[in-house]
């Protein structure tokens, strides 16, 4: 009975994997693009930036670099702009507030980012999931018509393999984009933390100005 219900599913063929398949590479080409124009935008933010910030940040100039950073667009910005509030204390306060801005910035050029290194390690097999399928329905094909032979498996056949194929055409550009979005969330955040370093190193002492 249960084996008989199964059947009746598995009949259904791979058209079902393929859409799903489809629906999945709209939703990888999304993501790309998004995560393609945040990270642009950030870069073009900081290059603009940096070229003010580098000589306020060595001079220990708090004031006019909590001008200039106050409203600017990007991580590096939000970085600093934890560094120089926890400045208002101490440098223990700075730091604290750098790690813990460092943090909320990771996560969001991590964002959706574990989508893409799913899609990239299943897809593959969504689609030979749907080609076992379409394996099935040709050989139940082949039983209800045996004067077929073998032109109906192999038909059947080569259908099923298109999902292996989707799978695979799925799968390739989303590892490809998981790893590249990766690499530019170290390098971000590594310029990130030299940028917040400088900060904490060149910020004024109050405790050696008391004394």
């Amino acid at each position: 009975m249960l084996t008989e219900q199964l059947m009746e599913l598995t009949l259904l063929g791979a058209e079902w994997v393929l859409y799903l398949l489809i629906f999945l590479s709209v939703l990888s080409v999304a993501i790309m693009v998004e995560r393609a124009l945040f990270f642009r935008a950030n870069s073009a933010a900081w290059e603009k930036l940096s070229a003010g910030v580098e000589p306020l940040l060595r001079s220990g100039n708090l004031k006019d670099l909590a001008e200039l950073v106050g409203s600017w667009p990007g991580s590096e910005a939000e970085v600093l702009r934890a560094g120089l509030e926890g400045a208002r204390k101490d440098r223990i306060a700075a730091e604290r507030m750098v790690d813990a801005a460092l943090s909320t910035e990771r996560q969001r050029m991590e964002k959706r980012l574990s989508v893409l290194g799913t899609l990239g390690n299943n897809a593959p097999f969504i689609g030979l999931f749907g080609t076992v399928l379409g394996i099935i329905r040709a050989f139940h094909d082949l039983s209800l018509d045996v004067k077929g032979g073998a032109s109906t498996v192999m038909t059947g056949i080569s259908e099923a393999l298109v999902a292996t194929a989707m799978g695979l055409f799925v799968a390739i550009p989303a590892v490809i984009a998981y790893n590249y979005f990766m690499r530019r969330t170290t390098r971000a955040v590594a310029s990130t933390r030299a940028a917040a370093n400088t900060l904490v190193a060149f910020m004024p002492d109050p405790k050696a100005d008391g004394d």
